[in-house]
């Protein structure tokens, strides 16, 4: 009996279904990361303050919407990655060779200026968080701005991936805190799949404004630029497909959980906020300390983990598009403008926290305007590469993607144009 069972387990380990399996699995968990990283990096600082804002506002009514949202993201964001594996170019070097170096260069100065406010944000999000543990700004923020400049320039491509998918785990860190909420979990599921809309200002800014802070225009140059960067190729599109989807839903799932529990403790208690500060200290007496530290410790690492990413995609992205070299595998010496460029965001996103009476909510407000404008040109850019066949071959989009695409794009642009007016009005 035995020798029966064990040599039936041999034939199940010698299956060749069963190896085929194991042998997928492997590749998956060696390829992830583009995915993974990019999507997750935009729950940033601004990111998680504005999921606050909705729960805390609007309470569960604006749930729903992170069902198209992720819709969105996977569409726009497998077609960066598969631009990037068959033609190994990142964006802004693809655009240049397409459109030309004017029309690259007036973008590459729009991107500079708002993936700078962005990388501000950040070092807020460090500044505020640390303080609630309190420790002041003017330690948290040389600090912050030294180790995450040492992770990058003294590490190369691998090991600075796997310090950015080590943190992506530290999200859960909202998971668990939206449980210690004790939500209402079948009112939770009757707000997720019943949307709700109404015509007003304050509610539609808010939707355009969830939209904005999960579909930024630095995560298309970034996706691409580090999938040529890690070296994959057209035989690993499968996978980095699967990143990509992984991603955006594991960005969806903590907005989820942020939104939900600031609906369920701060909104049904009258509370009102103006940051992620604001919601960490808030939740104390409603959801217990240890969700608030739990929320306070995912805004530091969120806000780190943004203020390394920010810079080197802004890197990527303007060294791509005048031809410097552009890797993490390279040394200073080698790609000076890389790390030059790194650096000096790096720099300047710090000092202006530490600078005194500097509007940091303007520079935070006006760098998503400026996303939000320029996010319907860069998709367009996008379609029209990616529809290209002497660039994109068989891999190019069919008729149904650029359908979906297409009317994407068409409901950005109405979308950006409505931030904006609201913005002007």
């Amino acid at each position: 009996m035995s020798d029966f069972l064990s040599g039936g387990f041999r034939g199940f380990r010698q299956s060749p279904a069963i190896r085929r399996h194991w042998r997928s699995l492997a590749i998956f968990l060696a390829l992830i990361g583009p995915g993974i990283i990019t999507s997750n990096v935009d729950n940033d600082a601004g990111g998680i303050t504005t999921y606050s804002l909705a729960g805390s506002e609007y309470g569960l009514t604006l749930l729903w919407t992170l069902i198209p949202i992720t819709g969105v993201l996977i569409v726009i964001q497998e077609m960066c990655a598969r631009m990037g594996v068959v033609s190994g170019k990142g964006l802004s070097d693809l655009i240049r060779e397409r459109f030309g170096a004017r029309t690259t260069f007036y973008l590459m100065i729009v991107l500079f200026l708002a993936n700078l406010g962005n990388t501000v944000s950040e070092f807020a999000g460090v500044a505020a968080s640390l303080e609630i543990f309190g420790i002041s700004r003017y330690v948290s923020v040389p600090f912050s701005a030294a180790f995450v400049w040492w992770l990058v320039v003294k590490g190369n491509y691998k090991s600075v991936e796997k310090v950015f998918l080590f943190a992506c785990v530290f999200y859960l860190s909202y998971i668990v805190s939206g449980f210690l909420g004790k939500p209402d979990w079948s009112a939770v599921g009757s707000s997720l799949l019943k949307p709700t809309f109404r015509m007003e200002t304050g509610f539609l800014t808010m939707a355009v404004a969830l939209i904005g802070t999960t579909i930024a225009p630095w995560m298309q140059f970034y996706l691409q630029s580090s999938v040529v960067d890690k070296g994959l190729k057209e035989d690993d599109y499968p996978y980095i497909r699967m990143d990509v989807i992984f991603g955006s839903l594991m960005v969806n799932v903590i907005a989820f959980f942020i939104i939900m529990l600031c609906a369920v403790t701060l909104f049904q208690n009258g509370v009102k906020i103006d940051s992620a500060k604001d919601a960490a200290l808030a939740l104390a007496p409603l959801a217990g300390e240890y969700a608030s530290w739990l929320f306070a410790f995912g805004l530091l690492n969120a806000s780190l983990f943004a203020a390394s990413i920010l810079p080197i995609s802004t890197a990527y992205t303007i060294c791509e598009a005048f031809g410097w070299e552009s890797s993490l595998n390279r040394k200073f010496l080698e790609a000076p403008q890389f790390y030059g460029l790194y650096s000096l965001m790096v720099l300047l996103g710090a000092a202006v926290i530490l600078l005194p009476d500097m509007p940091l909510i303007r520079i935070m407000f006006y760098s998503q305007v400026i996303n939000g404008a320029i996010l319907p040109v860069i998709l367009v850019f996008m379609l029209l590469l990616v529809n290209d066949r002497r660039l994109m071959g068989k891999h190019a989009n069919g008729s149904v993607m650029n359908i979906v695409s297409w009317l994407t794009v068409a409901v950005l642009t109405f979308l950006s144009l409505a931030m904006l007016a609201f913005a002007v009005i």
